[in-house]
Order: C-alpha cells, then sequence, then structure tokens
C-alpha cells in the first residue's frame, strides 16, 4: 500500500476572491470556498459555466487574474511552490484518460516519478503497488491500445496517485464512460479517499457522482452557486460566489 497520502490526510484549499477572464469572457467571478482536508466536493454546472477554469486555478495550471489560491496556507502559484504543487502535492484525473500509447501501463504510472528525481527500481515498484491497487496488476505492461476505456481511465487514477497527493482534481472522469464502468470507477476513487483521506474535487455532470459527494456546487456563469449536500438538489441553488464549507458527512 502507497503511504504517504495516508500519514498526512487530505490538503486543505483555499479560494478568496478568485477571478478569472479570457479577453472579454468572464470565466471565474471574485469566489471564496474553503474546502475542508479529506472532503469530496462536486462542482457541477452547464458546458462553459466555468468549472474547468476553477478546477485549473486549484492545481496551478491556470493562474488568477485576481485573488488568492492556497493549499494548506501556501500560495500554489507563486514563485518555487507551484513545481512542488503539481508534481508532491496534486493529482490529476481527466476525461481523456492522456496515456502515452507507445508506453506500457507499468510505464504510464511512472512517468510522474521521473521528474521527481525517482530512481527506476523504486519507479517501477511504486508503478505496480498502485496498479494492484487499481486492479490492473495483470496488465501492467499493456499498452493503452491493448486496455479498455475503463482500464484506460484506472491507469490514469494510478498515475495521479503515484506521487502521494493530498488532492485529487477530477475533471469528467467518467464522461467518456458507460454507466457500469463509471460506477466501478467512482467505486474506486471512494475506496482510496477512505484509504489514504485524500481531499477530492471533482467536476461532473454525472448524477452518480452527486449521490457520493459530501457536497455539490453549482457553478452558474463563473459564479458558484449555494453548497448542497448530496442529493439536495443543488441545481435549483441560487447563484452565489460566497461559498462556506460545511464538516463532510461520513459516507459508506
Amino acid at each position: 500500500m502507497v503511504a504517504g497520502a495516508a500519514s498526512t490526510g487530505g490538503a486543505e484549499v483555499v479560494l478568496h476572491r478568485v477571478s478569472k477572464r479570457y479577453g472579454k469572457v468572464i470565466a471565474v467571478s471574485d469566489i471564496d470556498l474553503h474546502i475542508s482536508p479529506g472532503e469530496f466536493v462536486l462542482v457541477s454546472g452547464r458546458s462553459g459555466s466555468g468549472k474547468s477554469t476553477l478546477l485549473n486555478l486549484i492545481g496551478g495550471l491556470e493562474t488568477p487574474d485576481t485573488g488568492e489560491v492556497l493549499l494548506d496556507g501556501a500560495q500554489v502559484w507563486r514563485g518555487r511552490h507551484l513545481p512542488e504543487h503539481r508534481r508532491t502535492l496534486v493529482g490529476f484525473v481527466f476525461q481523456h484518460h492522456l496515456l502515452l500509447p507507445v508506453l506500457s501501463a507499468r510505464a504510464n504510472v511512472e512517468v510522474p516519478l521521473i521528474g521527481a528525481g525517482v530512481g527506476r527500481r523504486e519507479r517501477a515498484q511504486r508503478a505496480l503497488e498502485l496498479l494492484e491497487e487499481v486492479s490492473l496488476s495483470d496488465r501492467a505492461e499493456h499498452r493503452p491500445d491493448q486496455l479498455s476505456g475503463g482500464e484506460r481511465q484506472r491507469v490514469a487514477v494510478a498515475r495521479a496517485l503515484v506521487n502521494e497527493p493530498r488532492l485529487l482534481l477530477a475533471d469528467e472522469p467518467t464522461g467518456a464512460l458507460d454507466t457500469a464502468t463509471a460506477e466501478r470507477l467512482l467505486n474506486l476513487l471512494a475506496g482510496i479517499r477512505e484509504r489514504h483521506r485524500t481531499t477530492v474535487i471533482m467536476v461532473s455532470y454525472d448524477p452518480l457522482v452527486g449521490k457520493r459527494a459530501d457536497r455539490t456546487l453549482q457553478m452558474i456563469d463563473g459564479r458558484l452557486g449555494a453548497a448542497a449536500r448530496s442529493g439536495d438538489g443543488a441545481g435549483t441553488a441560487p447563484a452565489t460566489s460566497r461559498v462556506r464549507s460545511e464538516r463532510p458527512t461520513t459516507t459508506a
């Protein structure tokens, strides 16, 4: 079992008056947000509402025009902290797995460890441990074109976890999967979250996700709607950018 996240728990995420625009288009507008360590938060909303931009700002893939993005009290998008933030504190899972087609599943999982300076033997060991955790140890030497869609996404999850992140960001991870495969992937993520106490922020319109999240936030025209508990009908919440965290509920 990979132990890094289990020993430290999830990360706290705080956004203070964060905004981002592209030319005249306001993608994210004046957002305040607090996410507690170990919380599972779903961000939902229409296409173009700013969901993915919000996730990219939290992950340090984009910088805000105004405001602060903090991970455990540190600004994640400034100076020397940004590369460390991306490499060791945050894991990313995208709708399309983005695996390198010429590499095996094991080698794809190893890729983030190369930039971290991990030796070849340790890279292979850690990759195999993660593939076993996502029930793919018997497919370790298969290339992506030899795997099913669900298997590719599980390899992507293993890759996201290989640096033992305390925050997992997932952008439509079930969007390209059928219902049964999506259910299995969500079961996998729920188990990983429970074992490692990882903070999870997921962008999705999949109703299966809403049933599992501690809290659902609705994104409307770059602003966040009022928080709702899982199954509480977040889609009808009025638009506002002031969203405060509640203590997360315990999931089975």
